[in-house]
Order: structure tokens, then C-alpha cells, then sequence
């Protein structure tokens, strides 16, 4: 008996694993040779795969496809309706496959309502991406972004807190005292 949850609405197709208490709603489609982990979520209208690995943890809001070449590590989150690419010069009489570029989402990022992430890129652990802004290069582990393109405007902590700094570089984060550093234009937790 399966341990995850899959609304009568959608489907899931042959070679798909789906981890414990996973919940998929209403109206989505797991394609092919899809891994997805544990306690995930997934709202109205998604679409996953084919060959997609997605991490444990991972909260996934209405409206997205995870395309062929993205990767989700553990504890992401993906706002609504935030849109994936996998070719960077699509056309439509032109058939692109073997030119899809690898995305990867590490550990504990956010991405915003509305964004686009162009393919190709690394989004780094913790890093927080603004509503509609449109990431088209790799983002800093921790970083804020936002705009069109998406430019760093600061720094958050694993919390999703935007971290503010004192004269030495260092920031405490009020959520769980954790201490974070700038050193060589990256943050580094010093102590947690």
C-alpha cells in the first residue's frame, strides 16, 4: 500500500518513485522515470518530468513544470506559477532535446511567485528569489534576488531573514541566533 498521496485528478506514469507522504493535487501529471522524495507537496496543475529528481522536503505551489534537466534538492520552494526553461533559443520547427541545459536548485532555496529561471544556472543553498524577478546566472548560496534580469540586493539566513551587518561584516539572525560572516563576496555561518 502506498504511503504518499495522489488526488483522483491526476496522473502518475510507469517508472515513477514518489516518497512517504508526498501529496500530489489535483490535476497534475508525474511523467516518466520521475524521482520524487519524501513529505513533498505538490498543488493544482503541475507537471513533473520526464526524468526528474526532486529532493525531500520540496514544497511545490499551483501552476509549475519541472522540466527534463531540473534538479530539486531537499527543503526548496517553488512559488506559484515560477516558470522553468530548458533551451535557451527555442523553436518551435526546430527539435531541441539533446540541447537542454542542466538546472540546479541546492538545498533550501525559495523561489518567488511569477519568477523565471532561465536554464543553465545554479540557484545555491538558501538563497531567496524575489517574486517575478528572472534569474539567468548562477545566484550565491544565501543571496537575495530580484528584478529582470535578477541582481543580489542583499543576503538572507537559512530562515529566509534578510540579514543586516555590522561594520566587521557579521550578522546575527533573530530568528535562531545563528551568526553569519561576509568573507570573499560569500556568507559563511560562523555559528549556528
Amino acid at each position: 500500500m502506498a504511503n504518499f498521496f495522489v488526488h483522483e485528478s491526476s496522473f502518475v506514469d510507469n517508472n515513477v518513485i514518489i516518497g512517504e507522504n508526498t501529496k500530489i493535487w489535483h490535476f497534475s501529471h508525474v511523467l516518466s522515470n520521475s524521482n520524487i522524495g519524501s513529505n513533498c507537496s505538490f498543488g493544482q496543475n503541475c507537471v513533473i518530468g520526464p526524468n526528474v529528481t526532486i529532493g525531500n522536503g520540496v514544497k511545490v505551489q499551483n501552476n509549475i513544470s519541472i522540466y527534463e534537466g531540473v534538479e530539486v534538492e531537499d527543503d526548496v520552494f517553488l512559488g506559484p506559477s515560477m516558470v522553468f526553461t530548458n533551451v535557451i533559443n527555442p523553436r518551435s520547427f526546430i527539435v531541441k532535446k539533446e540541447e537542454f541545459k542542466k538546472t540546479l536548485l541546492k538545498k533550501g532555496c525559495s523561489i518567488g511567485a511569477n519568477a523565471t529561471v532561465i536554464c543553465g544556472v545554479t540557484i545555491g543553498e538558501f538563497a531567496l528569489v524575489g517574486s517575478g524577478a528572472v534569474i539567468n546566472k548562477d545566484v550565491k548560496p544565501y543571496a537575495l534576488m530580484v528584478g529582470v534580469p535578477a541582481k543580489q540586493i542583499g543576503w538572507v539566513s537559512k530562515a529566509g531573514n534578510t540579514l543586516k551587518f555590522n561594520s566587521d561584516n557579521i550578522a546575527i539572525d533573530n530568528f535562531d541566533n545563528s551568526t553569519y560572516k561576509i568573507m570573499d563576496e560569500q556568507l559563511v555561518i560562523i555559528n549556528n
